[in-house]
């Protein structure tokens, strides 16, 4: 277990006015990948590359033209800890980033976070300080870390906005990471203001799509209803639903996200944080989830079943995303009909080697 001794620097911090040659000295110039093209206009490393998002920029990527211009990394946990500040710095040398897009992070649904507060808090403190720090120490040009809805205050009023973030605690479900994730959107400034350093956010609502951990204990609402409704198919089984279903939520495409997300570290130059989401009438209740997930199993209405005895969770969060369709009027997001049933099809093609 990483330990919070470890926020302590294992070597002596450059300031603004570090001599060269200390800078140097503490950011060693090891033996480059063979797979990064330093050519190119920009090399941009994603943390937690190999999960939902990391593959929703992948799927844009592949047929986008700017980036032919770019080398892009796509971190998995193999590459190292980044809990430890030691395996953080060993990936900037090893990569040397001129853009980061930071999405790693523990991550889980609301029963993970309600019985592992602690640590959803203490590690994804470690994640985030060593990936800013070591964006100042190598000098990345620009730092887009992905936060969530779940950060906002749980009493507040709706829709909320990028400016609402620290009005109020968050839910007391999920406080220990919002608070950690929170705690980004105030260093972003900090770096800013202290040493000139281009740090930003991106706050998404619910994602879903293929890649995505699909485990029915401790993953996100949809993924584990298509792993259960799957489950229900195969052996003409109950689909269990836990709670109501009245709790809405704004869902997300994982590759919509993607696209936005690279949009964000190519053409939003503001530290301040921005939603990324579908619009507000597009907010739909688990219920109707629920249903969707197992029209795409193709379930009859007798399989189905809500146990009303588990929690609901927050029963709303509704974003605003006026700031981003102001800057990007002209986007088109997939609807959720649409992409639950690609999700559904991905898990049941590749339900073996799917994270479960």
């Amino acid at each position: 277990m990483a330990l919070l001794g470890q926020l302590r620097r294992p070597q002596p911090e450059p300031s603004a006015g570090t001599p060269a040659e200390t800078v140097k000295a503490l950011v060693k110039d090891d033996e480059p990948a063979a797979t990064v093209d330093f050519s190119k206009q920009r090399v941009v490393m994603v943390t937690g590359g190999t999960g939902l998002v990391g593959k929703g920029i992948e799927a844009f990527l592949a047929s986008d033209d700017e980036a032919k211009n770019e080398s892009w990394i796509f971190l998995s946990s193999r590459d190292g800890d980044l809990r430890s500040m030691e395996d953080t710095q060993a990936i900037f040398r090893k990569f040397r980033p001129t853009h980061v897009i930071h999405l790693a992070a523990k991550v889980g649904g609301l029963f993970a976070n309600m019985s592992q507060k602690v640590e959803f808090y203490r590690e994804n403190v470690l994640i985030n300080d060593n990936i800013m720090e070591c964006c100042r120490l190598f000098k990345v040009k620009k730092l887009v870390s992905c936060l969530s809805t779940c950060i906002f205050p749980d009493k507040t009023t709706y829709p909320i906005d990028e400016g609402m973030v620290h009005d109020g605690p968050p839910h007391t479900s999920n406080e220990g990471y919002a608070y950690a994730k929170r705690m980004i959107d105030v260093l972003n400034r900090c770096y800013h203001d202290e040493y000139g350093c281009m740090m930003t956010s991106i706050i998404p609502t619910n994602i879903y799509g293929p890649h995505d951990n699909f485990s029915t204990k401790g993953g996100h609402v949809i993924p584990s209803l298509i792993h259960k409704a799957y489950v229900a198919k195969q052996t003409n089984g109950t689909f269990e639903i836990w709670g109501s279903g009245s709790p809405l939520r704004q869902f997300i495409f994982n590759q919509d996200l993607g696209a936005l997300a690279v949009w964000v570290m190519r053409s939003y130059d503001s530290i301040e944080p921005i939603i990324l989401s579908v619009p507000e009438e597009d907010e739909v209740s688990i219920r109707d989830v629920a249903l969707m997930v197992a029209e795409a199993a193709g379930l009859r209405e007798d399989q189905i079943k809500f146990d009303t005895s588990k929690a609901d969770g927050q029963f709303k969060k509704t974003a605003c995303n006026d700031k981003l369709r102001k800057l990007r009027p002209d986007y088109k997001f997939k609807p959720i009909r649409q992409g639950i049933k690609e999700a559904y099809d991905w898990f049941s093609s590749n339900y073996e080697s799917a994270r479960k």
